[in-house]
């Protein structure tokens, strides 16, 4: 867990200890034209020399805070799992369907003014060994987000029994991860269609529910959550 925390406050946002305000705020300008420059040309397509250019600082100022396009990503990692755990920690006693319908929207709205960054980033999110969202160095944002998903089912009400609490909550981490990709693929005006997905997915969760009664359904969760971690987290120890 030490390790852990050591490695997770090295790489978040390139800050060096003890930063001045004006540190701070020249941080924050080269981060935000970054992010707006990754939104206008796509990730591949932005150079660094090309942000220290925008933002007429010098290339040596720009490494200082963030010395490759990887630490952008991981400082935007950051800032989106901590903005989404923040206002997750709202979420009310209640049943797990409607907890994880809480996560679920409160995620999508954490995510909305990076929209059209996160669609630039699809690419990099979903395949991308090193900058992905399953990649080893971006693990800290991961876990901080699936761990609402997973706390949204161990905390309520009608929680199942251990090992179905853990594996339907990193069940149905996938699954906000599935509605996340088709809500910045969404091209219907205000992304009309996503909301009438997280409508219908709302009027399947009580079946949902119900099917976990049943032990072959519970036997295939567990089954396939120990895919998930040994295909997608590289963890199949987890517990």
């Amino acid at each position: 867990m030490n390790m852990f925390t050591e490695n997770v406050k090295r790489r978040t946002r390139g800050r060096p200890p003890g930063q001045s305000p004006q540190g701070a705020a020249a941080r924050d300008r080269l981060y935000e034209t970054a992010i707006r420059m990754i939104s206008e040309r796509g990730y591949e397509a932005t150079t660094l020399r090309e942000i220290a250019k925008d933002a007429h600082v010098s290339v040596g100022l720009l490494y200082r805070y963030f010395p490759s396009k990887q630490a952008v990503i991981i400082a935007l990692y950051e800032e989106l799992s901590r903005d989404f755990s923040g206002q997750a920690a709202a979420m009310k006693p209640g049943k797990w369907r409607d907890r994880f319908l809480f996560a679920l929207e409160t995620s999508v709205r954490a995510l909305q003014t990076h929209r059209t960054t996160l669609r630039a980033l699809i690419p990099v999110l979903i395949g991308d060994p090193d900058d992905g969202v399953f990649a080893e160095g971006t693990a800290f944002s991961r876990v901080r987000v699936q761990q609402v998903f997973e706390d949204a089912v161990a905390g309520a009400t009608d929680a199942p029994k251990a090992p179905i609490a853990g594996a339907l909550g990193r069940l149905l981490y996938l699954v906000h991860l599935a509605v996340l990709l088709w809500w910045l693929l969404d091209k219907t005006p205000k992304q009309r269609a996503t909301d009438a997905l997280l409508a219908l997915i709302e009027q399947l969760l009580p079946s949902a529910a119900l099917t976990l009664r049943v032990s072959p359904i519970r036997r295939f969760v567990i089954a396939f959550d120990e895919l998930i971690r040994e295909g997608l987290f590289g963890s199949p120890a987890a517990a």
